[in-house]
């Protein structure tokens, strides 16, 4: 009894060994991005994006469920929420809501504590609303708006959260924020931004995916891309780090055509990053651009690119991977939007 007593006091210290803080310079953030799988994607996406989930329009039932299925994933990561025990819905009420007749709603919220500097925050963002049903009973399923982005989030999720299972947990901590209402005028990250559960002046940059499993109207030849919109906006350090990160490991094509102040589209001012930068904080928005499916009942998760959805979201980890672990944040050098004339 006494052997096999000890033989269990030293499983158990090994496994307490390997859960405590390593060098993060000897992890290989690749080892943790390709935890992110086309197929794990596509599962989650199916599921998201099926007619069950009734078009999570704000407020409405379809919402509430895609609200508990991301909760309960998070959960089976262990991937603990910021508000404390099984609350992870930050509640949105219907009346800050000035479209329409909107019900109460809800961001879902989920953390993992930095190891050396858990003060300072990363916030990784997507919508996870759509536009619900219309009048001849069409479900519209918002598989590319914003089920890819929702589903990558909760890839990189655990991406991280295996990082930090092997001992190589991030150094700022970093919240996953689903928010609600995006389709309703950004309402979801404007409350936040306005109620926030870490004060901004410690959020250290947004990382915001909007539509990321699709290619967009005349970018069929443009091999693995991503439009990249805001990322030199408030910070050239930001820019800069993005591109390095981008060129060292997966060298997609960075296309900054929407970034462009006189675009038409002014796509930096039409998702939830932009609640972000109105407070100086550096963000980067990705995005595949609108298709003939955009804010049409026929976005449905079979005509996802999954192999490109898995490498776009696989960039915004490594890049979130850099941002998390670096020195320093990223500095903030340029003119505030009021100040930029917007």
């Amino acid at each position: 009894m006494k052997k096999v007593l000890l033989f269990s006091l030293a499983v158990s210290l090994i496994g307490c060994k390997a859960q405590q803080p390593r060098d993060i310079s000897e992890a290989n953030p690749m080892e943790y991005a390709s935890t992110i799988t086309s197929k794990e994607l596509k599962d989650h996406l199916y599921t998201f994006a099926s007619d069950e989930f009734e078009g999570r329009e704000t407020g409405e039932p379809g919402q509430k469920m895609a609200a508990d299925y991301l909760k309960k994933e998070y959960q089976s990561l262990n991937i603990a929420s910021p508000l404390g025990g099984d609350d992870y819905f930050q509640e949105v009420p219907g009346s800050y809501f000035t479209r329409g007749n909107v019900k109460d709603t809800e961001n879902v919220l989920a953390y993992i504590k930095g190891s050396s500097k858990p003060e300072e925050v990363l916030v990784i963002s997507s919508h996870y609303d759509h536009v619900g049903i219309d009048d001849e009973g069409r479900i519209y399923n918002g598989a590319d708006d914003d089920g890819s982005g929702t589903v990558a989030v909760l890839e990189i999720a655990e991406a991280f959260k295996k990082a930090q299972e092997d001992g190589f947990g991030p150094a700022r901590s970093i919240l996953f924020l689903n928010v609600t209402g995006e389709e309703k005028g950004l309402v979801g990250s404007k409350f936040y931004s306005e109620n926030p559960v870490f004060p901004l002046a410690n959020t250290v940059a947004n990382l915001n995916i909007d539509m990321i499993g699709r290619i967009g109207k005349d970018m069929e030849s443009a091999g693995d891309y991503v439009y990249l919109i805001g990322s030199d906006k408030l910070s050239t350090e930001l820019h800069e780090l993005s591109e390095a990160v981008n060129e060292k490991y997966l060298n997609l094509n960075l296309d900054y055509t929407f970034n462009d102040e006189n675009d038409p589209n002014r796509f930096y001012y039409r998702s939830d990053h932009y609640n972000f930068a109105k407070h100086d904080i550096p963000i980067i928005f990705y995005f595949n651009g609108v298709h003939e499916d955009y804010h049409r009942h026929t976005d449905t998760p079979d005509k996802i690119e999954y192999d490109l959805l898995e490498k776009r979201a696989k960039l915004v980890f490594l890049t979130a991977w850099e941002i998390a672990n670096r020195d320093t944040r990223p500095y903030v050098d340029k003119p505030t939007l009021t100040e930029a004339g917007e």
